[in-house]
């Protein structure tokens, strides 16, 4: 790896940017990406959105031109998303998704407080059936889209280490206190990281004791200063061991083998890396 400071790519949800009272600017110093890059003294780019899941993830490496301009410095990966794909959805993600698009405005919103109204009900209810219901990402396409995103990057930066999240737990009420689809999809993630050499990052262990506990954010999801503090330093930890670990030739060199120049093209992901959508 290059000698001057690491640039970190963070691609997560609102957990990556959400504190114990609000969302935040990426670049609140107290945010864990931000703690994550500054313990390593180096940046972040960080590319996240409120209830992203791992297809969001691909969908932004794919079609936001900041991640292509970003892509020549990256110097490692975190993928922090996946856990927002194991929360309940007892309305299929993409129907639920079109809510927010609903004309005329007095039926959208309507319909939006009848499906929060309705949603922890539901939740709990389908929590009874085998496997524990719906989730808004089902465990095998949430790694199918982390491993998109890992084979994208690393074609275009080889070499980089890549970290992945566990899904985190929480309390909110909003989801009936269900989190049945949870195991789930650690285990298929573990399955994928052990795969692929991704390092994982045990985000619940990290913050259980805090979410479970109400110190966190009062929506029983996101967290308070003290998990984000838990999550970046350990993701440092992480990062620091990789780094000593692959200091054999600079990270440029792997982006120049590639021939590939930002702005060629409209999409500077290898064509190759594209799976066939689900």
């Amino acid at each position: 790896m290059r000698s001057s400071p690491s640039t970190l790519l963070v691609v997560g949800d609102s957990l990556a940017f959400h504190g114990p009272e609000r969302a935040e600017p990426a670049d609140h110093p107290r945010i864990w990406p931000q703690v994550a890059a500054a313990a390593l003294g180096g940046r972040v780019e960080l590319v996240a959105g409120i209830g992203w899941t791992a297809r969001h993830a691909w969908h932004a490496l794919t079609h936001d031109p900041r991640v292509w301009a970003a892509m020549p410095r990256v110097d490692a990966l975190v993928l922090g998303v996946g856990g927002m794909d194991a929360l309940p959805s007892p309305l299929p993600t993409a129907l639920r998704e079109l809510i927010p698009v609903l004309r005329p405005a007095g039926l959208r919103g309507r319909v939006r407080d009848g499906y929060l109204r309705a949603q922890p009900l539901l939740a709990r209810a389908f929590a009874a059936l085998p496997g524990g219901g719906p989730v808004a990402l089902p465990p095998h396409l949430t790694v199918s889209y982390l491993e998109r995103c890992r084979a994208a990057v690393t074609a275009l930066r080889p070499g980089i280490p890549v970290v992945a999240m566990l899904p985190s737990v929480h309390r909110a009420a909003v989801y009936g206190g269900v989190h049945a689809g949870r195991a789930a999809a650690e285990r298929a993630t573990r399955t994928w990281a052990d795969a692929h050499g991704v390092r994982v990052l045990d985000a619940p262990t990290l913050v259980a004791g805090h979410v479970l506990g109400g110190h966190g954010n009062p929506d029983g999801m996101h967290w308070g200063w003290e998990a984000h503090r838990r999550v970046g330093e350990t993701l440092a930890e992480l990062l620091r061991g990789e780094f000593a670990g692959r200091r054999d030739g600079p990270a440029e060199a792997g982006w120049r083998s590639t021939g590939v120049v930002l702005g060629s093209a409209p999409c500077p992901i290898p064509q190759s890396s594209r799976g066939p959508r689900p």
